[in-house]
Parts: structure tokens; C-alpha cells; sequence
């Protein structure tokens, strides 16, 4: 976080503030805390104490989410009038839509889940615990997933991960908004369903390419390129503030 994000912002001119939240850092590892879909729980005391710097213009608070971030922070945007600017890297829609529609499931199953036998994913466990899974997937699902997750089953996260929802509440964002959508990062392939539904006068669907070097998850390869972009972007943005 501290290498991807700080000294570019700091470069740019900018304050930056980073944050553990629930089933994130010592929240998650120290003190147990899984995480939670109502991210503007999480957001609104962390405002508070940001505007109680006295080196932060009130006027030009930015809140951005990276990775699930992108997520998180579209959701905490929509209860939080303080902000000047908002980004999401990548930009994401519900949950249930980008994990429920790749699970091993007919499509009734999908149309229903959670509300299907608890055991449907049996097989999908039990080839993830098993030698032939792709390692990376077993960190991911059953090692990390289930741990930031607070859940014993692979059916719980899955059904857990249901509840996390911006379509509901993407209306009410009301502050400038840049979104990203990278080649190869099937975490951002519901930026555009979120960018459409975003109601505000000023807000942008920036794209990175694989030819450029930017592609896969959150530009991992082209932090510089995303730098560039986005606080160009929020410059402007912000000037008039």
C-alpha cells in the first residue's frame, strides 16, 4: 500500500492517509475482526478524524479504494457527503454478479444461491484442498477468503460475498468519481455497469491496456502510468474547489 500509493501522492502534492478496516491488517490478524459490506461504517469515523487535521482542506478529502477497495469505497462514497473526489481501482459492481455467475452451479442453482443446499460446493472444496488446485486459488478462496471472511465453509464465503452490494446505493454518490477498468483484471469487468449508474455530472472510466504495459489486476506493472492518469485527473478535479 505504502509503495504503490504514498510517494507518488506525496510527489503530486497530497496528504495521504492509509487505513486498516475490518478483515484488513492487525483488524483482521490481531484482533479477529472479519469483514463487513456496510463499508460507510467504516469510513465515516476515519472522515472524522481526518477532518480534525489541521493540515487537510476540508474541501478536498479524497477517499480511493485499490483491489476490493475498489469496491469498498463506491459503497462507503454513497453515505458520505464530505467527499471532493472519489476513486476505485478497478471500479466494481455487486458481488454476487462477478463470483456467483463463475461458480460450478446450473444456472437455476445461480439464480437462487444462497438460498441452494449448502453442500453444492462440496466438490469445489474438496478439489481446492486436494494436490491438483492451483495453488494461488487455494490462498485465495480457502486460506485468505475464508479467513477474512470469518466463515468454515467455502458455501458461507460465497454466500457471504452476496451481501456485498453497490447497486443499490451507487445513485447516491454524489462527489466527482474516475473509475478504472485494466485488461485482464476480471475484478474490474463490472466498472462500466457501476460507471453507468453513477448519476454525478463529472466521472470518468479510465481503461488500461496490456499494449501499454498496464494490463492485469489494478496495473500492477504500470503503477506510474495509473499516477499520471489519476492524479491528473484529480488536479483538475479538484481546482476548482
Amino acid at each position: 500500500m505504502v509503495s504503490a500509493h504514498v510517494p507518488a501522492a506525496i510527489a503530486r502534492g497530497y496528504h495521504v492517509l492509509l487505513f486498516d478496516g475490518p478483515g484488513q491488517g492487525r483488524n483482521l490478524i490481531r484482533d479477529g475482526r472479519p469483514i463487513r459490506p456496510d463499508w460507510e461504517t467504516v469510513v465515516r469515523p476515519v472522515i472524522d478524524w481526518v477532518l480534525e487535521r489541521p493540515e487537510v482542506d476540508p474541501d478536498r478529502v479524497v477517499l480511493a479504494g485499490w483491489s476490493f477497495g475498489g469496491f469498498l469505497a463506491p459503497r462507503a462514497a454513497a453515505f458520505e457527503p464530505r467527499l471532493a473526489a472519489l476513486v476505485a481501482d478497478p471500479g466494481q459492481w455487486d458481488l454476487r454478479e462477478t463470483m456467483v455467475a463463475r461458480l460450478p452451479l446450473d444456472d437455476a442453482q445461480k439464480a437462487a444461491f444462497p438460498d441452494v443446499d449448502p453442500h453444492v460446493l462440496d466438490p469445489m472444496e474438496a478439489w481446492l484442498r486436494g494436490p491438483d488446485a492451483d495453488p494461488a486459488m487455494r490462498w485465495r478462496m480457502l486460506q485468505r477468503g475464508l479467513w477474512v471472511h470469518g466463515k468454515a465453509t467455502l458455501f458461507d464465503y460465497f454466500a457471504d460475498l452476496t451481501r456485498f452490494e453497490v447497486s443499490t446505493v451507487a445513485g447516491e454518490i454524489r462527489c466527482p468519481t474516475l473509475l478504472t477498468q485494466a485488461d485482464d483484471d476480471p475484478l474490474g469487468a463490472g466498472a462500466p455497469r457501476l460507471y453507468d449508474a453513477l448519476t454525478v455530472e463529472r466521472k470518468a472510466l479510465v481503461r488500461f491496456s496490456a499494449e501499454e504495459g498496464a494490463g492485469g489486476h489494478c496495473e500492477g506493472a504500470a503503477r506510474r502510468l495509473y499516477h499520471q492518469r489519476v492524479f491528473d485527473w484529480l488536479d483538475e478535479t479538484l481546482a476548482s474547489r
